[in-house]
């Protein structure tokens, strides 16, 4: 069978250190649950929790738990894909190989690297203006810039010190939130956790709409699990490990935010929870009054920082993974002979993140890639249901039964009908660009041919 010369040829699933045009298996378990986690936590826990309080009142955990559900439901629908097909290009890959539509996969692909850039752009502004606080004299476009190309070095570098740094600002970012629980764990029980008093629901009646109205806003804080998909190609053992870490992290990320939410209400009531701009600042203030609060902007910086370099892994890899695929071109599929890293596609991204980092406040795009995002998750789980439909589990991967992804699918279609008009009509603009993009660089049409190869 013939293939086009210019597309990038299959790669062996070895981990191929003697291949310098091939990503390297080199993240162990640990290393890829610190990554999920630390994708997953971010920052929003830390202003999070006081917007939901002001919906749920006492009873925010509920919203949490059901946010959970959804997500995991949908994690495992992700585990199980992972393990099939521990493909660089995550979910693109997986709905090319299950509806055999290169059009789609492509969406899929430029959307979630959509809110992965939207992401990083947010991430930067956010710690350069934390950074110009401490230093006025440097203008914030200065900082947004050094922000980015320091990122873009490390990623350069090489994915295990690109995983260092993540396990570093993983592990400070959960020891603030475990600080949290060690101060306020003797205020558990202090109040009715049942009790969903709150300015919108003055009755405080526990209902099923009010717990998945809360749910749609703390769905939000568990994305990050599916960015495990995108390195999965440089992960030891993918079939074992990628569900294993991605299971792992969704638990671990769920623990502490069940945790966190029971404790905050527990020390500060939920009323002024919810007018606080620093909810867990406030919480700490009460718990641990000897305890400085500018630390707590230190840890914020942290979270955001590995928020945007797990973002920026992602995205590299996304590139990588959907050029091997054919579908954009071939030198973003490029491995640098001694960093064995996608230098062209991490230099593509810099430059594109650049732009938008220095535009000024994309809160706007941001809402409506989470848009596009939900609807990713949706079309990942359907093309677990073909794939399962299409023949048995290939031997030694993780499964799950036909339910789970069926379930993920309405969960995620149940948050993606609660999103505004605006997020809409922003979702479409970027899907029209997509769309334009896909015909100005129409995918090779071996595409498909060539993944059955692999």
């Amino acid at each position: 069978m013939e293939i086009d010369s210019h597309v990038p040829q299959p790669r062996p699933d070895s981990n191929s250190s003697s291949n310098p045009g091939h990503l390297s298996r080199r993240i162990g378990l640990l290393s890829l649950t610190l990554y999920g986690m630390g994708d997953i936590l971010g920052a929003g826990i830390y202003g999070l929790v006081g917007k939901a309080a002001g919906q749920m009142g006492n009873a925010v955990w509920l919203a949490f738990l059901a946010s959970m559900i959804a997500a995991g439901l949908t994690g495992l629908s992700y585990a199980a894909v992972g393990s099939r097909y521990p493909r660089a290009a995550g979910a693109a890959y997986v709905t090319l190989k299950a509806f055999r539509r290169s059009w789609l996969s492509y969406v899929v692909g430029l959307a979630a690297l959509a809110s992965g850039l939207t992401s990083m752009a947010t991430a930067s502004r956010v710690f350069s203006e934390y950074l110009q606080a401490s230093l006025p004299q440097l203008p914030l476009s200065f900082l947004i810039i050094g922000f980015l190309c320091v990122l873009g070095g490390i990623v350069y570098r090489g994915i295990r010190e690109s995983m260092w740094m993540n396990a570093v600002c993983t592990i400070i970012e959960i020891s603030g939130l475990v600080l949290i629980i060690l101060v306020g764990a003797s205020y558990l029980g202090e109040v009715n956790y049942l009790d969903a008093r709150s300015e919108f629901n003055p009755s405080g009646e526990l209902t099923t709409s009010l717990v998945l109205s809360g749910a749609v806003l703390t769905f939000y804080s568990f994305i990050g699990f599916e960015d495990i998909l995108n390195v999965s190609e440089e992960v030891k053992d993918p079939q074992r490990n990628v569900p294993r870490g991605l299971l792992f992290a969704v638990a671990g990320a769920s623990l502490i935010y069940i945790t966190i939410s029971l404790i905050a209400v527990s020390v500060v009531p939920a009323g002024e929870l919810a007018k606080s701009s620093r909810p867990l600042v406030d919480v700490m203030a009460v718990a641990a009054p000897w305890f400085p609060s500018s630390v707590y902007s230190l840890i914020a910086m942290f979270a955001v920082a590995n928020t945007a370099l797990l973002n920026y892994v992602m995205g590299s890899r996304l590139l990588y993974g959907m050029a091997h695929q054919g579908l954009l071109p071939s030198a973003l599929g490029r491995v640098d002979a001694r960093t064995r890293t996608p230098h062209i596609a991490i230099a593509t991204i810099l430059g594109i993140v650049l732009l938008l980092g220095l535009s000024g406040n994309i809160s706007a795009l941001a809402k409506a890639t989470s848009v596009l995002l939900l609807v990713c998750f949706i079309l990942v789980n359907l093309s677990l249901i073909k794939l399962k439909m299409d023949g048995p589990t290939p031997p030694g991967t993780f499964d799950v039964p036909l339910v789970i992804p069926i379930l993920g699918s309405l969960a995620c279609l149940a948050m993606l009908v609660n999103a505004k008009l605006p997020e809409y009509l922003v979702a479409g603009g970027i899907l029209l660009l997509i769309g334009v993009l896909y015909f100005i660089k129409r995918p090779v049409e071996s595409a498909i041919e060539r993944m059955d190869q692999e």
